[in-house]
């Protein structure tokens, strides 16, 4: 019995272990059906809630996202995060705005 149990503790801690490894890369499809899954709730986006709703579902994706849209990614997180701040830098987020209609256009030639 005390065999069996250490068994089961050492295969639960090699399977454990194995959870923890570095994520995969997505391919740039994988990453825009997560991206537009997360796009498609009508709640993110909508005020300062929605905005922080939208960084927070997006950074796991962005974490693991291609190599094409991983910076869009980023763009988008930069300007969502600065835009949900209760008073937002008005500087900052036009220096951002750029970066993030870029990230809507590199989305768009990849996603499309």
């Amino acid at each position: 019995m005390k065999r069996l149990a250490t068994a089961l503790i050492a295969t639960g801690l090699l399977l454990s272990a194995s959870a923890c490894s570095a994520p995969t890369k997505l391919t740039t499809a994988e990453t825009c059906e997560r991206v537009k899954t997360v796009l498609s709730s009508p709640a993110n986006g909508i005020g300062k809630t929605g905005m922080n709703r939208l960084a927070n579902q997006i950074r796991p994706i962005e974490a693991v996202a291609s190599d094409e849209l991983k910076s869009a990614l980023q763009s988008i997180i930069e300007y969502t995060d600065e835009s949900a701040k209760s008073s937002p830098d008005s500087e900052k987020l036009s220096e951002l705005k750029s970066d993030y209609q870029q990230a809507g256009t590199t989305f768009t030639q990849f996603c499309s």
